[in-house]
């Protein structure tokens, strides 16, 4: 299928061959007919692409804090490296798309293959969206006329928010789609409204819709336009719907309101705030947020569970509804707002448009209709990588689940510079699958997991997924006799761990000889081999002392999640968990945990005894400051110690013939664990990391995370 794709590194926007996606679970498979360019959002997405790196910088202070905080203890390249990765990242653009349903997934209600639906969707001839964010349309609402719903349900909730009532006066400053929008909605509402922009046909629309309106372009006064309007008494509300740096709209809306009048910010303006303004009037201030009720909450949006209508009653789906129910009777009339339309193959000359002093407004993509196959759902592409092995040695074919941001910054570099063929890499949506493709060279990208598992080409499978799939994933591929590296953990549960182990004990009962690796790359660490090295004459016990200043995520994120992610305890702590055990060289015979009461589980000590006598302790914390090192490794051993900072600094204290063993960049060991596992396939050597160890660490994380 093709889509819609932007470029963060340089702006450049294109018409890209991605492969279709599949229905999810609590989603709609849909076959797009129109979509919409938001014109203000889009363009701001562009024109940050098209910055250069300093300009990016300045438009994102607080990314450049956070940089200096990882460029200080992660080393400059390692720094500088993570912002390129970031920035190499496709952005699917649009969020205004209409089109029928092609299939309907698992638990989805309500919908039927065939139904004319408006969603939340991106550019693209096939799109799948959570239930949460489609809607019906009705039989009087034309695909291209409900292209504008999202747009109209953002200007709805804005309205919401400002709560008018019949007969109000309510000015509309920025007169874009969103802004015309919102004239029509709140005329429909019964309030008188007063119009303000630059633009004179912006303004004309305006009048016909009802409104009265005031030509900044041409100098007219809005203050004394509000005064008048209001008959002397001022705006009973204000929304701001324009999208520009300044503050002067936020500062006009002021002074336009009447006393104790509500202002509500639907756009993007500047926000230096006067106090005066606001406090002599007692004015109330609010941002709308998106769509409605239900925007940006995991639990509404991507697993279906809706707000009871007695509760909330407008829903960000239920402001889609009325939007269209707007649009059926007549009061709401998008078309009138359309501008140009352009064939989806054009998209990019549609990009160029906004981005010019050329005079648009509406701009509606068209799609030529789409026969789905299931062949559409893999995308050959050409490989540009020739794979070296050391003589005699065949380079294993490696294809990849999963193509998120460590795997497209880390992972799939590694395994290319361990000399691996790339074969095929699958992704849920297809974009970050077929950017990663063709940036690295595999053979082929897909959303369809079957394509990977069934491909008698295939010799290893990466899986790099969310931690909730993995088990999945692992057994499919071990149950087709194909080696499997699992980014950590290797299962969430202990039901997944023995279905693991059980199938791993079949396959070696009938003779095959399984190759299971998880991805514990600190073990590989050139300053962790050292480390090992240097406690090889050591037969005494020693203590080790893992500090980790993980830094606090939101309780949204994903790893907090339970069933998705198994909570950052199991999802990150087997990394240190695996570390010791490594470097204690014995198995873990009994094991405390103490964490610290707060609203995420992510703050603990684990206390860890092996069975030669050594002592751990791995303090897991998110509460830290982000300027003090991420990871910290200390040993304890025969009146000595070693201290390791961020894998880049290495300091030994008593060792003889052993001072310290510095980096000039950060090196957490992935390519060398990758490497290590490339060697094993290429030589028919057993896994790095021998099986039963790899079941200990996993079953203690499972246990570590639930105590």
């Amino acid at each position: 299928m093709k889509q819609v794709i932007q470029s963060l590194k340089t702006g450049v926007t294109e018409v890209a061959s991605i492969p279709s996606p599949g229905a999810s679970r609590g989603h709609l498979l849909i076959h797009t007919s129109r979509t919409l360019i938001s014109a203000g959002t889009e363009r701001m997405l562009v024109e940050f692409g098209r910055a250069n790196l300093l300009e990016k910088a300045r438009l994102q202070p607080e990314k450049v804090r956070m940089a200096m905080d990882k460029m200080r203890t992660d080393g400059v390249q390692s720094t500088l490296q993570a912002m390129r990765n970031k920035l190499d990242q496709p952005l699917p653009l649009g969020y205004c798309n209409v089109g029928v349903v092609a299939e309907v997934g698992v638990g989805v209600s309500g919908f039927a293959v065939g139904d004319r639906v408006a969603s939340n969707g991106p550019h693209a001839e096939v799109v799948n969206v959570p239930v949460n964010l489609c809607t019906i349309l009705p039989d009087g609402v034309s695909d291209e006329a409900a292209s504008f719903t999202m747009l109209g349900a953002i200007a709805l909730q804005g309205i919401r928010l400002a709560q008018p009532t019949l007969g109000e006066a309510v000015a509309v400053v920025g007169l874009g789609l969103i802004g015309l929008l919102t004239v029509q909605l709140l005329r429909a509402h019964g309030c008188r409204v007063l119009g303000a922009d630059f633009d004179p046909a912006r303004l004309a629309l305006a009048r016909r819709f009802g409104a009265e309106t005031v030509d900044l372009g041409a100098g007219q006064d809005p203050i004394a336009a509000a005064e008048a309007f209001s008959r002397g008494r001022g705006m009973d509300a204000v929304l701001v719907t324009a999208a520009t740096k300044s503050n002067d709209p936020m500062h006009q809306a002021a002074l336009m309101s009447r006393r104790r009048g509500r202002i509500v910010l639907v756009g993007v303006t500047g926000l230096q705030l006067a106090r005066d303004d606001f406090y002599k009037k007692e004015l109330s201030f609010q941002v709308s947020c998106s769509y409605g009720p239900g925007r940006y909450n995991s639990l509404y949006e991507e697993k279906g569970l809706d707000y009871p209508l007695e509760y909330v009653r407008w829903t960000e789906q239920r402001n889609f509804e009325a939007v269209l129910d707007m649009m059926a009777d007549g009061r709401l009339d998008p078309r009138s707002l359309i501008s140009h339309r352009f064939a989806l193959d054009n998209a990019a000359d549609a990009y160029a448009l906004i981005s010019s002093v050329e005079p648009s407004l509406g701009i509606v993509l068209e799609y030529p209709g789409l026969t789905e196959t299931a062949a559409a759902r893999t995308v050959e592409l050409a490989p540009s990588f020739a794979p070296s092995m050391a003589a005699g040695m065949q380079a294993p074919a490696v294809s990849f689940i999963g193509a998120g941001n460590y795997a497209g910054a880390v992972l799939i570099s590694a395994f290319k510079e361990a000399g691996a063929t790339l074969r095929t890499v699958a992704s849920k949506g297809g974009v970050t699958g077929m950017h990663a493709g063709r940036k690295f060279g595999f053979a082929q990208t897909t959303t369809d997991i079957g394509t990977i598992i069934s491909d008698p080409e295939t010799n290893a499978v990466v899986v790099a997924t969310r931690h909730d799939s993995h088990a999945h994933f692992l057994l499919q591929a071990l149950a087709s006799k194909k080696s499997v590296f699992v980014e950590k953990p290797l299962c969430v549960t202990m039901d997944e761990l023995d279905e693991i182990t059980a199938l791993y004990a079949e396959l070696v009962e009938s003779g095959q000889s399984p190759r299971v690796m998880v991805g514990f790359n600190r073990r590989f660490a050139p300053q962790v081999q050292k480390i090992k090295a240097l406690l090889s004459s050591v037969r005494e016990p020693k203590s080790f002392v893992m500090t980790v200043n993980a830094g606090a995520i939101p309780a949204s994120h994903w790893t907090q999640d339970p069933k998705v992610g198994g909570g950052r305890i199991l999802g990150e702590v087997c990394h240190f968990l695996d570390l010791l055990r490594f470097l204690a060289d014995a198995p873990v015979t009994s094991w405390h945990v103490t964490p610290m009461k707060a609203s995420t589980a992510d703050t603990a000590t684990i206390q860890l005894a092996f069975a030669d006598g050594s002592i751990g302790a791995v303090h897991y914390f998110s509460n830290g400051s982000r300027s003090f090192p991420k990871e910290r490794l200390e040993v304890f051993a025969a009146g000595r110690v070693l201290q390791l900072d961020n894998y880049r600094r290495l300091t030994g204290y008593g060792w003889p013939g052993f001072k310290s063993m510095n980096l000039w960049r950060q090196d957490k060991g992935q390519k060398a664990c990758a490497a290590a596992f490339m060697r094993c396939l290429a030589q028919g050597l057993a896994a790095p990391i021998s099986f039963d160890e790899i079941l200990e660490v996993s079953r203690l994380a499972i246990l570590v995370s639930k105590a």
